[in-house]
């Protein structure tokens, strides 16, 4: 018969309605009072209204969410490398950004003038940025991720909507926090909850590897960052105590250069 559809539309708008003010006597006056509640209220037997009262409220936004993008550093007490930057600056995440909103600074070395694998200053301009999530799904290192943070808007964009490398790193524990999931899925294709250059050194050395984060296993051992520590400030002292200087590292450098070098050109002569 016509007019059945519309007939059934307005059944359930007239059913949310009384349901309502059903749900406001059921709960007293305390619908809007305690995480509880709103958990309550944004699950699946909710009744009546679906008001959220943002932004006192706020609905948890997927795992896979994608909004500007952040560094993985390790922590600050991490055993191995405190605070190290996951990002090798290889510059892969700059180059497929399709609106070119990434800009990043190789480190080199202050003596040899070499480039050194970690970012000296990493930028992304949040107002270009398009979070298409290109440069955390190319990056060979895990090391760009897409953040939840989206309450981003400010009165003057122009001196605070260019994150530099402070702002955008951020520790795995945090990562691991918003993604815990696909933090496992990818910890499962790398061998390892840590940076895959350590976890391929670790393996070629023989060393264990983390079955967990850094931080569970903190949690779980409360003497496990006292030994870290101890650990740290024992091979900091080994170094400290290193007779060889920076000028026979230059040398025993150059050496190399230049036997690879010698071993080159006997090779192409050989050829010709």
């Amino acid at each position: 018969m016509n007019g059945t559809g519309i007939l059934k539309g307005l059944g359930v708008t007239l059913k949310h309605f009384i349901q309502t003010y059903v749900d406001d006597i059921r709960y007293g006056g305390r619908k809007y009072l305690g995480m509880e509640n709103f958990e309550v209220r944004q699950g699946l037997k909710a009744q009546g209204a679906f008001t959220v009262q943002y932004p006192d409220e706020k609905i948890a936004v997927p795992e896979r969410f994608r909004f500007v993008p952040f560094l993985v550093v390790n922590e600050d007490d991490h055993p191995d490398a405190p605070g190290k930057d996951w990002c090798t600056s290889c510059g892969i995440c700059a180059k497929v950004c399709p609106p070119q909103c990434i800009w990043i600074v190789r480190s080199e070395d202050p003596v040899t003038k070499r480039p050194v694998p970690e970012p000296e200053a990493f930028f992304i301009d949040i107002d270009i940025c398009m979070n298409c999530g290109y440069c955390a799904e190319f990056c060979p290192f895990d090391a760009i991720k897409m953040d939840h943070d989206y309450e981003l808007a400010d009165f003057d964009r122009t001196g605070t909507h260019i994150h530099d490398k402070p702002k955008l790193s951020k520790p795995y524990e945090y990562y691991y926090n918003i993604a815990p999931t696909t933090a496992a899925e990818e910890a499962q294709a790398r061998g390892g909850w840590e940076h895959p250059d350590v976890i391929k050194a670790k393996k070629k050395s023989g060393e264990p590897v983390m079955e967990q984060p850094w931080f569970m296993l903190r949690a779980e051992d409360p003497e496990a960052r006292a030994r870290a520590e101890a650990e740290r400030a024992a091979k900091a002292a080994a170094a400290a105590e290193s007779t060889v200087s920076e000028a026979d590292i230059a040398a025993e450098r150059q050496a190399r250069r230049a036997e690879a070098l010698a071993r080159h050109r006997a090779w192409a002569a050989k050829k010709n």
